[in-house]
């Protein structure tokens, strides 16, 4: 167990960041296309983007928001959990710290039928994060000085994302799309869970996150694709390496990587997809490549005061040197049961075979679990309530439960019965309605 808190430097920095991203603005999501400017069908298309050229359901309505600027048209999205975790047993941990997200898209028209976006995402989690990860009992991916990550979480990169993206209309109900990033979300699982709608409410990362999401920071990632009516078909070439220890730098890398996505949108409160790709040596610490699978459905129905939002996701990994496959299986969703509280849930299982990769030499020759796998329950319930919205942010409070299931050859190391909690204040940028 270990105890950590914010500095003032890093409480300093998460004051400036809430700051800057308070911006005064009058317009909602949920726009005319008179408000909208000179927003054409293509425009509209790149709107709906989460990160990369993934979507939520376009029913869900999403907390942005837009300014016009001359000719342009600015989207803003924002949003921070200052946390503090708990968890049981001789491997779970006790930290504060926070998760966080800014993201800003510049549109343009370009001709009656094309237009084409500039998107920034930026993160300070590699400051509010201290010594480079979270705890979370069973999570696995990614290194920390020199080590695989276990029970812990990484830091999300300063630079989240930074790309450019054009559609073009091709016909009443077709549309190309071109996406180019030096950091980006590559064609490639489910929206990622930090824009996913069905977790909008939960801090925390599923621990399913290297087998089904992982990719949507990733260098050098180039994406075509073309929809048609309800379907889109997308593919990328990308770098498949994980993002390096410095979570402040940009790294570079040849597209050595693919990965091909089909998506179904049989109505605005829908979205599914399934995909596949290879991921050219993508754990530092790891020999070979993964090909990563990967299916889900979303859903979202407005609601007052939200939407309620569900997930159901299946990703598998492939590992190429080991030839072993492993999968997992994620539940989430979000309910408003009024304007200003929400129920959270998420239930996960998961095959995992690194807990026990950081085991020292001598423990790993006398036992049995270094490179084994071992099916892991997680279930989440949480509750958040909104306090109030000062000058477009939204504040909430809220806290969430975690309990796992494991099985018996492993519990000497986690407890019988290992448990989490979180305690979380909630930040969000809104529009004003006023």
């Amino acid at each position: 167990m270990y105890r950590e808190a914010f500095t003032l430097r890093n409480c300093s920095v998460c004051a400036v960041f809430w700051t800057a991203v308070a911006l005064r603005a009058q317009t909602p999501h949920m726009m005319t296309m008179g408000d909208m400017g000179d927003m054409n069908a293509a425009g509209m298309f790149l709107m709906d983007n989460m990160s990369g050229t993934a979507v939520n359901p376009t029913a869900w309505p999403m907390p942005m928001i837009m300014k016009p600027l001359g000719s342009w048209t600015t989207m803003f999205m924002a949003q921070a959990f200052v946390v503090g975790t708990q968890q049981s047993g001789p491997r779970g941990g006790d930290k504060l710290y926070s998760t966080n997200w800014f993201m800003a898209n510049a549109e343009h028209k370009l001709g009656k039928q094309g237009a084409f976006e500039f998107q920034l995402m930026l993160s300070l989690e590699p400051a509010t994060v201290t010594r480079r990860e979270y705890p979370l009992l069973f999570q696995t991916g990614e290194t920390a000085f020199g080590k695989p990550i276990e029970d812990g979480q990484h830091p999300h990169n300063f630079v989240m994302g930074l790309g450019m993206q054009y559609a073009l209309a091709l016909g009443e109900n077709t549309t190309l799309d071109l996406y180019a990033a030096p950091v980006g979300d590559p064609a490639l699982g489910p929206t990622a869970y930090p824009h996913r709608a069905s977790a909008s409410e939960l801090p925390q990362a599923p621990i399913a996150h290297h087998w089904q999401d992982a990719t949507h920071i990733s260098d050098d990632v180039v994406t075509a694709g073309i929809a048609y009516k309800e379907i889109k078909l997308e593919a990328s070439g990308f770098h498949g390496a994980e993002p390096n220890e410095n979570r402040w730098t940009i790294a570079v890398g040849p597209i050595n990587s693919w990965s091909t996505r089909l998506w179904f949108f049989p109505s605005s409160r829908w979205a599914a997809q399934v995909s596949v790709g290879r991921l050219a040596h993508p754990e530092a610490l790891e020999p070979g490549d993964q090909i990563r699978s990967t299916a889900s459905v979303e859903y979202s129905k407005p609601m007052p005061g939200g939407s309620w939002s569900s997930s159901l996701i299946w990703g598998r990994d492939h590992r190429t040197f080991t030839q072993r496959n492993v999968n997992s299986y994620t539940a989430e969703s979000e309910l408003p049961v009024s304007r200003k509280n929400f129920i959270t849930g998420r239930a996960e299982l998961v095959d995992k075979d690194e807990l026990f990769d950081a085991m020292p030499e001598t423990q790993r020759l006398l036992g049995i679990y270094y490179g084994s796998t071992f099916r892991i329950g997680a279930y989440t319930i949480g509750y958040t309530r909104d306090i109030g919205t000062f000058h477009n942010v939204e504040t909430g409070i809220g806290a969430n439960f975690e309990a796992y299931s494991l099985p018996a050859a492993i519990k000497p190391y986690y407890g019988e019965h290992p448990v989490g909690g979180n305690i979380y204040i909630r930040l969000r940028l809104l529009p004003s309605y006023n």
